[in-house]
Parts: structure tokens; C-alpha cells; sequence
């Protein structure tokens, strides 16, 4: 049990929404959010479903002390209104959750969004009717709702991950998870604390939470790779700068390959000095951006003698930082090239284990055997705790929309279609299921790049699909088989030409017990893949199979 059961009330639900929209979208979230303004601007009647009692997806969930995106608010932000742009002031180089939280509230209800959307109403099953044409889409209130089209905007890291540890519900403490926060907050101060998990909600919240904890202990699986952010105010200047030149800024990073702007490399780290190895590397340290040190180099997403530079490098750093010399070892990531595992920004992070009060428990070494009623019992023995921090992650990128019972073509499920990995074209459809599109969905670049650069393409790539749809009568669409096998054998050649493969990591669900391992997300470049879905769309939509309606759409 993850603390407290969340108890919700029944809420009255307006009885003028239709029961047979044209699009059902699920989630309500950055992606949901804009595919809503889109759809209105079709003139499509619409219906949006969240599970959440609130709007924000990711940023109305993930409310853990230091929580924060680690893309720059500049970036991390709607392109589509020029006004949008203009007329909101962001206060840090890194927005925290709240101000994250309170954008998208804003552009809420800037464009009038609240009024289609259903909060606390999660979705539980999405069948296709071949007869009419039509999901039937049901949610937990037992209501169910037809619509020509179900886009599914449920985020990559949304359903938290199954946890293997014995005897966690016999702890007689609070136990709370990162992803899934008490909206009220949490004071540690007095408290002995176990925080279990250093990926990145780790690394964010164990400095904040050990200043306020009497105790802290952290165990840690796999120790990761985090550079500092160097966050800070941001600027008056610094906004009035980017939103001087905003469109070119937007238009660069669209064709970018992450989705980020900022200078290419050109050199190879294998092929220059030392000296100037450093300098670059101290360069990238210094400059709190999550893509620098990846940035300095060319080859050092391909070549392992140049990642190896880079990460001992990075190892050093902690080193320079950690002042016990068995500490900070243990905090040396040795498992994994240097960003094949999503690295991390932080702040504090590795010198808070200077403090006398914070212990690291190394789980490779000593793993844990169980959790008691009064703390955590590994090899070494038990350390007795008040509280227990979940920083376990998520079932990334498959989790949630698996989570639903999805029924295509002949009653398959998505999970049996599944069943050795996510198979998609382009990672916005699925062959056997017409009519359904995924928002930054396995095979597209989602995860490897700026969320909102990623979303907003997919969006707008449908948007402008159901658009033609609509204008020539089609009554569905889904790709072709032969069109994905070719798209995932793709996908598959390009993630092996690069040293992802050589992590255990959630790209790959090697996270989740018995996930198929498969590399999920697409390496080949935002750029590189918005001119592959715009040549699909200019093609006739090349690869999917689009079938008339026999009498007019209804």
C-alpha cells in the first residue's frame, strides 16, 4: 500500500456531453491537452477522459519534494500560440512541479479546455466494432461512449511499476511513492527515512528530503549518472531574448535531433588530446544541461572508447564531491555507458551523502531480504525507519495504455498483439486496430527528446490526418502490416547502431519482470523522423490503409 487510500467522491457529471463524440481522447496530460484544442479547431465534438482529479498528467501526479523538469521552461513549453508564448513568465531556468502544474492549468483555461474534460473517470476498455465502425470506450463509472476515432495521450511514464520487494505491506509506517505523491506534502523533519530507488525522482528528492529527515538511508540498486543543473532565477532578459526570436528558436528545435536546440559536434573525442578532451568535458559539466557532455563529441553515443572517456570523467567529478572514498565508489555508475540509462540533473544531490546523517546502502552488495513492521532488513541487518520513499520508477511507455483492455480488429488485444514487444508504425498506430492513435508511442523519438517538441508534432501530424479523413469521407485508417514490420525492423536496426542496447534500462523495460526486451523508443532524431511521418502524410499516407465509407460518416 502506497500511504493512504485516495478516497474520491462522486462527481456530478454534466448529461450534456454526447454519448457518441467523434474522438474519445484518454489523458489530460500536455498531449491530451493540445489534442483537444486541435480537435476543436476541426470542428470534431470530443470527449477526454482522466484518471487524475486534476489536469497535467505527469506534473499533476509526480508532486515529490525537488520535483522538476530537466529540460529548460523556455523549451519545455507550448509553440502553437505566439500569445501563449509571449504572455507567460516562467521564474526558473528548470520549472519545479507547481509552476509546471500551474501552466497547464493555465492554458486550460486560456482555450476554454475544461469543459470536455472528465476528471477522476479512469478508462478501462476500448473495443472496435467492426459493424459500425467504432470504438465502444468504457470507463470505471461503467459508462460507455462510441466514437469513429480513440486517441490515447496516456503519457510514457504514467502507470508506476509492479515492486518485487517482500513484506512492504507489513510495514507498520507510512509508505509513499514518488510518482504518486499526497497532494498535501509530507514533513520529514524529525523523522528516520528509508529512500529506496536513485533514478531520477531519487536524485531529485534525496536532497530536499534530507534536510528535513533526522536519519536518512538510501539503497541504491544501480547508481546513475547526474551532472549538476545549476538552476536558478530565470531572467527578465533571458525572456525577453527567446520570445524576441521565439519562431526561429521553435523551427530549430523542431528539426533538431532531440528536439533541443544547440550546436551539433563535429569532432570525435578519439581524435583530439587529452587536454582538450577535458577542457570540452568541463566545458559540458558546467553548463547544467542534460544533452552537453552527450553533445561534446560525436562519437560518443557509438564508440565505447569514447563514452568510457566521458564517464570517467563524470566518475571523477563525483569523486571531487563525495568526501568518503567508500561512498562515493559506491556511487561511481559502472554497469552502463555513460547516457544509455536516462542521465540525470541535480542539485546537492552527491554532497548530501557528506552529511552524517545520510547512508548509502549499496543493494548489489547487500540486497534487501524484506521489508519489516519497523524497516528495512537486507544482509547486513535491519535499519529501523518511521517512513519509506518508493523511487522505483515506472513500466515505461506500454504501461498504461497495456493497462487498458484495447480490442481491435477480430477481438485482439493490444497485449496479445504485443506479446514480444510493442509492435507500431511510426509509434502512432497499431496494424488491427483502425481508427486508434498513440501520442509519442513506442517507435517514435517520445522519451529520447523534448516531450513538448514530440508532442506537439504527433498532435498536429493527426490532427491533419483526421482533418483529410474527414474532408474525403474515409471511414478508417491503420497501418499495414508489411508497413510496421518494416517500421520496427527500422527502429531495431538504428537503436543497435548506437550503445543503447548495452544498458539494462527502461528504454529497453528491462525494469519490469518478464517485459520483452526491446528498445522502444526511436534514436534516429526528431529532425530526421518529423520528415519521415510529413513524406508518409504527403504520400497519401503511404503504409496505412485508408478505407471509404459505402454512405456519408455520421
Amino acid at each position: 500500500m502506497l500511504g493512504p487510500k485516495v478516497v474520491r467522491v462522486a462527481k456530478e457529471r454534466p448529461l450534456s456531453r454526447p454519448s457518441s463524440p467523434d474522438v474519445v481522447v484518454v489523458g489530460a496530460g500536455f498531449a491530451g491537452l493540445y489534442q483537444l484544442h486541435r480537435l476543436r479547431g476541426l470542428g470534431l465534438s470530443a470527449r477526454v477522459f482522466e484518471a487524475g482529479s486534476g489536469i497535467g498528467g505527469t506534473w499533476y501526479w509526480n508532486r515529490y519534494p525537488g520535483a522538476r523538469c530537466d529540460v529548460e521552461s523556455l523549451e519545455y513549453s507550448y509553440s502553437f500560440s505566439p500569445e501563449l508564448e509571449q504572455e507567460w513568465e516562467w521564474t526558473e531556468r528548470y520549472p519545479a512541479q507547481p509552476e509546471i502544474l500551474r501552466y497547464a492549468e493555465h492554458v486550460a483555461e486560456r482555450f476554454d479546455l475544461r469543459r470536455d474534460i472528465e476528471l477522476d473517470t479512469r478508462v478501462t476498455a476500448a473495443v472496435w466494432d467492426e459493424e459500425s465502425a467504432r470504438w465502444a470506450v468504457t470507463t470505471e463509472h461503467g459508462e460507455t461512449v462510441t466514437a469513429r476515432f480513440c486517441i490515447f495521450a496516456t503519457g510514457c511514464l504514467s502507470k508506476p511499476k509492479d515492486l518485487e520487494i517482500p513484506g512492504l505491506d507489513s510495514f507498520a509506517g507510512p509508505v509513499y511513492s514518488t510518482a504518486r505523491w499526497p497532494h498535501a506534502g509530507v514533513d520529514f523533519t524529525g523523522r528516520r527515512v528509508a529512500v529506496i530507488g536513485t533514478g531520477s525522482s531519487g536524485i531529485q528528492s534525496i536532497p530536499v528530503i534530507a534536510s528535513q529527515a533526522a536519519e536518512m538511508t538510501v539503497y541504491q540498486r544501480t547508481a546513475n549518472y547526474s551532472m549538476p543543473a545549476h538552476n536558478g532565477p530565470l531572467t527578465a532578459q533571458a525572456q525577453r531574448e527567446r520570445k524576441a526570436n521565439y519562431a526561429a528558436f521553435r523551427d530549430a528545435a523542431r528539426h533538431s535531433p532531440a528536439g533541443l536546440v544547440g550546436k551539433l559536434p563535429t569532432e570525435n573525442a578519439l581524435d583530439v588530446t587529452e587536454q582538450e578532451r577535458r577542457r570540452a568535458f568541463y566545458k559540458a559539466w558546467s553548463a547544467g544541461n542534460l544533452g552537453a557532455m552527450r553533445r561534446s563529441y560525436a562519437d560518443i553515443g557509438v564508440d565505447i572508447r569514447a563514452n568510457d572517456m566521458a564517464a570517467d570523467f563524470i566518475r571523477d567529478r563525483i569523486r571531487d564531491k563525495v568526501t568518503d572514498p567508500a561512498t562515493a565508489e559506491a556511487l561511481l555508475p559502472s554497469d552502463h555507458p555513460f547516457g544509455t540509462k536516462r542521465p540525470c540533473l541535480d542539485t546537492g544531490y552527491y554532497e548530501t551523502f557528506n552529511s552524517p546523517h545520510v547512508h548509502l546502502v549499496d543493494l548489489k552488495k547487500t540486497p534487501i531480504e524484506a521489508i519489516t513492521a519497523t524497516g528495512v532488513a537486507t544482509a547486513d541487518g535491519e535499519v529501523e525507519v518511521d517512513d519509506i520513499v518508493l523511487a522505483t520508477g515506472f513500466d515505461a511507455m506500454t504501461g498504461a495504455l497495456l493497462s487498458i483492455d484495447i480490442r481491435g480488429r477480430d477481438g485482439r488485444t493490444l497485449a496479445d498483439a504485443w506479446a514480444d514487444g510493442p509492435v507500431t508504425y511510426l509509434g502512432l498506430g497499431v496494424a488491427g486496430f483502425p481508427n486508434l492513435f498513440t501520442i509519442t508511442g513506442p517507435g517514435s523519438p517520445s522519451v529520447l527528446s523534448n516531450m513538448l517538441v514530440s508532442i506537439e508534432q504527433h498532435v498536429d501530424w493527426i490532427s491533419d490526418c483526421l482533418a483529410r479523413l474527414e474532408r474525403d469521407g474515409v471511414t478508417t485508417i491503420e497501418p499495414n502490416a508489411d508497413a510496421q514490420a518494416g517500421w520496427v525492423e527500422h527502429v531495431a536496426e538504428v537503436g543497435q547502431a548506437t550503445l543503447y542496447p548495452l544498458a539494462k534500462s527502461w528504454y529497453l523495460g528491462a525494469n519490469v519482470p518478464g517485459k520483452p526486451r526491446v528498445f522502444m523508443p526511436y534514436i534516429g532524431g526528431v529532425g530526421a523522423y518529423r520528415e519521415i511521418c510529413d513524406d508518409v502524410a504527403a504520400e497519401d499516407y503511404r503504409g496505412f490503409d485508408l478505407e471509404k465509407a459505402s454512405a456519408s460518416m455520421s
